[in-house]
């Protein structure tokens, strides 16, 4: 019980970080992007080393990377970072389950 309430502390945690990382991406441009999608890719290749990668993740990453070329940076940064807390989630979710067994 006390993991699953773990996960959900982080879960509206990430979700309030990632309103607050998007506040401000008005006048967002490339290079905003590839910072915000470098520390993606980061988040996103730490959780697959664990074996934990999101199923959705990879998808985002390649909506951001269309929203970028048609040149809307703002939801581009946004994607991406969305793709970066469920990669961070998905790091928090395997060390949290990482002794998980049958009941």
């Amino acid at each position: 019980m006390s993991h699953t309430k773990s996960l959900i502390r982080i879960a509206l945690i990430s979700v309030l970080v990632s309103v607050c990382a998007s506040y401000g991406t008005a006048n967002a441009t490339q290079e905003d992007y590839n910072a915000a999608i470098a520390d993606a890719k980061v988040s996103l290749k730490t959780a697959k080393e664990a074996k934990y990668e999101w199923r959705d993740s990879g998808k985002i990453l390649d909506e951001a990377d269309k929203a970028a070329k048609a040149g809307d940076f703002p939801a581009a940064i946004r994607l991406a970072n969305q793709a970066k807390y469920q990669g961070d989630l998905a790091l928090v979710q395997s060390k949290a389950q990482e002794n998980a067994r049958p009941r």
